[in-house]
């Protein structure tokens, strides 16, 4: 039996021999998939019973997240069973060989006695699927604002984070434990704005245990994808590249807040593992993720390098790998080393030059060619690298292709009502795959994107649809406690505003490069750096009004609409600007 891709072919023989679809959702890195797929999914009598009964469909759930989002249970594997449509009948999680006979047999059987019949005897006992029928949307689902923005949101989250974390051993979660990074980068942006002891307090000991635990490879670097108990231990041994990126740049956050030299060195070796183990030289991308090896994890160096590290998926995420790139370019400035800039203006440059279509956007993955384009996971996460690397790096080029891409988004993906949708309307498309969604996770890095990308271009368009975006989710965002710690940090941003350093020089002058450095090494909740070159920027250097200093670069200090110092001095630009 061959098992087949997503696409109109499946779905036609599904219909001719008028037959379910079993759609087999899977992640590269999960054992357990692996297993069901191997031991279970490749047995003879189950073969059989698929070929005679089913139309099977395998995918890749990093691959697909637009068909991940709307039919996986919750958990991986994911057995979906469809209708001719592609439309959601019921779903199971792994299932050993004899129960899944048994519900082989019962989806064929009742799948011929009518569809309806058999989705109403699946769901008996389940709870309710991403991708099945839903109530009639409420005025907060279609993004139409509930209440108003208000700094009322950031302090409920903020409550939230505090009241869900684990006192003991940080973190939330009191089983599958995982930390959250979006949810400590805002505590510990809270923590500066408010004082509150118990916002450092938790940062600290998540930051600390995690350390200190069974997550966190102290042999080669880097973190497992979760842990199983309380105390970050007996973890799920896979490593990702999205939560190590995301974990390392909470360390280096640690490392510039607090001064903590142990944060500092778990970033360092996290950031070695990563360039080590994940970093594809032939492109200058970075690999999906490490297979999980429990032998391996309890190895010493010695024991792992006769045995030979775990394999690595090689495809290339755009999303991915854009957040490895705003992690690479804080790590160069936090600690000092302009070879993680280089890395991240590599891989930027490759995500730019490989995935990048001008009418399309950017595509979601990278195999020897580029699939899937215009998703927003993408289009965000690349937006935000781009204006991450305008900052970090001083080149406006990046600013004018995040301009570009911003557009393209907003046109292609923006709602009617508000919000941006996770996927461009496709009419032909199959099942779930004909609704748009709406995640407040992606609206929230696109919204804070915008936002920065407007207070570095001036443009106040995008600070709109930012706004507009964050506004829909007024009425929804309650229900997701300390997970929309993301969304509470951009609509602080909207509140707060960020100091705002604008150096004003020859971009590649020394006197230049070091106000640019000494601006962006302290922590600062929120910060705006731009460098505009008066004979490279014109324009931006016209839209600023700063003069184009003959004496030598300046950097100009502001917030909001108070223009408060300008200096030449890289020694007193720190001090500068955190004077607010």
């Amino acid at each position: 039996m061959t098992w087949l891709d997503w696409n109109d072919a499946a779905f036609e023989e599904a219909r001719t021999r008028q037959v379910p679809v079993l759609l087999f959702v899977k992640a590269a890195w999960c054992r357990w998939c692996r297993e069901l797929e191997r031991s279970i999914l490749a047995a003879p009598e189950i073969q059989q019973e698929l070929q005679q009964h089913f139309v099977a469909i395998l995918v890749d759930k990093d691959r697909r997240p637009d068909i991940e989002s709307r039919y996986s249970l919750g958990g991986w594997p994911t057995l979906a069973w469809l209708d001719e449509k592609g439309e959601l009948l019921g779903a199971d999680n792994f299932l050993d060989k004899r129960e899944l006979l048994e519900r082989l047999q019962e989806v064929a059987t009742g799948y011929a006695q009518g569809p309806e019949a058999l989705r109403s005897q699946l769901a008996r006992g389940k709870p309710q699927m991403q991708g099945a029928p839903a109530p009639p949307p409420s005025k907060a689902a279609l993004g139409v604002p509930v209440v108003d923005l208000s700094l009322e949101i950031v302090e409920r989250v903020t409550e939230s984070v505090l009241q869900t974390a684990d006192p003991i051993y940080g973190g939330w979660g009191k089983q599958h434990k995982f930390p959250h990074p979006e949810a400590i980068d805002f505590a510990l942006i809270r923590w500066t704005q408010t004082g509150n002891q118990e916002l450092l307090d938790l940062v600290r000991r998540t930051l600390r245990k995690m350390q200190a635990g069974e997550i966190h490879d102290s042999v080669e670097g880097g973190f497992y994808r979760y842990a199983t108990r309380a105390d970050w231990s007996v973890p799920n041994t896979e490593k990702m590249l999205d939560s190590n990126v995301q974990r390392i740049f909470i360390y280096l956050e640690g490392t510039q807040a607090l001064g903590d030299e142990e944060f500092r060195a778990t970033a360092e070796h996290g950031l070695e593992w990563l360039q080590s183990r994940l970093l594809d030289p032939e492109v200058g991308a970075f690999r999906g993720s490490q297979d999980a090896d429990p032998e391996y994890a309890h190895m010493n160096l010695k024991a792992r390098q006769a045995r030979g590290a775990p394999p690595c998926d090689p495809t290339i995420f755009t999303n991915w790998n854009a957040m490895a790139v705003s992690t690479l370019l804080k790590a160069s400035a936090v600690l000092g080393d302009p070879k993680w800039q280089a890395q991240a203006l590599q891989t930027l440059d490759f995500l730019m030059e490989e995935m990048w279509d001008e009418k399309t956007g950017m595509s979601h993955y990278f195999d020897g060619k580029p699939h899937l384009a215009g998703l927003l996971g993408d289009q965000a996460y690349t937006l935000r690298a781009l204006v991450d690397a305008a900052q970090f790096a001083g080149e406006n080029r990046y600013l004018a292709q995040a301009e570009q891409l911003a557009g393209l988004t907003i046109e292609n993906l923006r709602a009617d009502n508000a919000g941006f949708y996770d996927k461009a309307y496709d009419p032909y498309a199959h099942g779930g795959l004909r609704r748009r969604n709406r995640s407040i996770l992606e609206n929230s890095v696109m919204a804070e994107a915008l936002l920065r990308l407007a207070l570095l271009t001036g443009e106040r368009d995008y600070e709109d649809n930012a706004r507009e975006a964050l506004a829909s989710f007024t009425g929804t965002y309650r229900s997701n406690g300390h997970y929309v710690a993301g969304y509470a940090r951009a609509v602080d941003l909207l509140f707060h505003q960020p100091v705002v350093v604008t150096v004003v020089g020859a971009s590649h002058a020394p006197a230049t490069k070091a106000l640019m450095q000494a601006a962006l090494q302290p922590y600062i909740a929120s910060r705006i750096v731009r460098c505009i070159d008066p004979q490279r920027d014109k324009e931006l250097l016209e839209r600023s009004a700063l003069p184009a200093n003959a004496n030598g670069p300046h950097a100009y200090v502001e917030r909001g609409r108070e223009s408060y110092a300008d200096t030449q001095d890289p020694r007193a630009l720190p001090g500068l600007m955190m004077r607010t």
